[in-house]
């Protein structure tokens, strides 16, 4: 069905032309000649689009509008007026009619401004249904766990998300910060607005500025026409910053503008430009311990420090285990389209036994495999990988690196494997690598990676 229409019209002879024309055109119609009986329709029923006359002898149609506007705000609403009484129409649109058309009118005219109007109302209802929707798909409810750490963490989150105060999410990685981050939009005053996110640590320093706040046409080579920031992206909604610990202390500066100022401004512009976000910010780096060391300013981490959130390891709340393995069993079951399966005793207690140094997210990729390579409705030990088994995570840079590696541990091997190919030669690494030399500097000292030029 099209959609759902009333016709409210003195004149009978237009009620019953305009419910042939539009039932000819797929909608479903019901048409009165009485304001009143279409304000008591509208009560007990709810209409896609409402088309009144103006000038009716029992109520005017600038009336019925005001009315119906009173008990159905959003109810969108088009006049039929004579020439004579435009200037009445434009008031009615004043009043929050959405169009009004002028009689008389040409068929085709009034069928076009019926759909746009039809079609904007089923976008507007789509939009609505889809932000409801992922304020439920990103409620704190939806962070699984029974906790204490959990529990406190959600409580917390909740309380600073009707806030506007800048919120710094710390944990390991894995641990969840993102769906912290979406929760907290979710639930914020800012939902309908924008949640835009950028990795600090995925991008070189050049790259992650023009990225942050944009750039004007001519900045440097390649720079063929202006581009927004995603901080202007994320103007009126959230901005969530992960992995804040691995940027320069360059960048570090116009963040720190923006927290004080709310303004930024495109490489090669002059010109600073207001912005209105919350940022969000999220590290597993020691910030504290990089500020002693000069790694990262201390007013930048005061700003960003206003609501710490801390998340706490898998292996600091065994007991949310078994509901985290259920929720992962039952969603990869379902995306796979395969029949409901079950943890065998033995299974579980082989990953009750694991360090998870991977997190919450190892252990989602973990019941992934299982779900796909087990054979029956029972997920075993054997479906689980060796080294999960052995409970001995596979050595990269060092015995204590994941099986499921780290992104962090995966850079820290890469530079290091790097700089011995280069023998030591930071220019020749840093261009192999593909980022800055100061970067690069910043990631041995990060890493503790020391090796001499050869």
């Amino acid at each position: 069905m099209a959609g759902k229409i009333l016709v409210v019209d003195d004149e009978k002879s237009m009620c019953d032309f305009m419910e042939i024309m539009l039932s000819k055109e797929g909608y479903e119609v019901e048409t009165t000649v009485s304001g009143s009986e279409a304000i008591q329709r509208t009560s007990s029923s709810k209409y896609d689009l409402i088309i009144a006359d103006l000038m009716m002898p029992e109520m005017s149609g600038l009336d019925l509008l005001k009315k119906i506007k009173k008990g159905r705000p959003n109810q969108d609403m088009i006049v039929m007026t004579a020439f004579a009484s435009v200037d009445t129409a434009i008031e009615a649109m004043r009043e929050g009619a959405l169009d009004y058309i002028t009689k008389p009118f040409k068929v085709d005219e009034i069928k076009l401004v019926i759909e746009k109007s039809v079609s904007r109302q089923k976008l507007t209802e789509e939009n609505s249904r889809l932000k409801q929707q992922l304020k439920k798909d990103f409620s704190f409810s939806n962070f699984i766990g029974q906790s204490e750490g959990i529990i406190n963490l959600k409580k917390l989150a909740a309380k600073v998300s009707v806030t506007d105060s800048t919120v710094l999410i710390r944990g390991e990685s894995g641990t969840g910060k993102d769906l912290i981050a979406k929760a907290i939009h979710a639930a914020s005053e800012r939902a309908s607005g924008p949640f835009v996110t950028i990795n600090c640590a995925a991008l070189p320093e050049t790259l992650l500025e023009s990225e942050l706040f944009g750039y004007k046409k001519g900045a440097f080579t390649g720079a063929i026409k202006d581009k927004d920031g995603l901080c202007k992206m994320a103007h009126g909604g959230t901005f969530f910053l992960d992995e804040v610990g691995n940027t320069t202390p360059a960048i570090q500066v116009k963040l720190l503008r923006v927290l004080e100022d709310k303004i930024i401004t495109p490489v090669g512009d002059t010109k600073p430009i207001e912005v209105d976000v919350r940022l969000i910010a999220a590290t597993n780096a020691d910030l504290e311990e990089d500020v002693k060391a000069g790694r990262f300013r201390s007013d930048l981490f005061y700003r960003l420090n206003v609501i710490p959130l801390y998340i706490p390891a898998l292996r600091e709340r065994p007991d949310d285990l078994p509901l985290l393995v259920n929720h992962f069993i039952k969603k990869y079951c379902e995306r796979n389209k395969v029949d409901p399966k079950t943890l065998s005793p033995g299974a579980l207690e082989v990953l009750n036994k694991y360090n998870w140094p991977g997190n919450v997210r190892e252990l989602e990729n973990c019941i992934e495999r299982a779900v796909l390579f087990s054979r029956g409705d029972e997920i075993v030990v054997d479906d689980f990988p060796t080294k999960l088994v052995e409970g001995t995570p596979q050595t990269i840079v060092s015995n204590e690196t994941p099986e499921t590696p780290t992104l962090e541990s995966i850079e820290k091997a890469y530079i290091y494997y790097i700089m011995n190919q280069t023998k030591g030669k930071k220019a020749k690494a840093a261009k192999l690598l593909g980022i800055d030399n100061s970067t690069l500097y910043r990631k041995l000292e990060r890493y503790k990676i020391q090796e001499e030029e050869k």
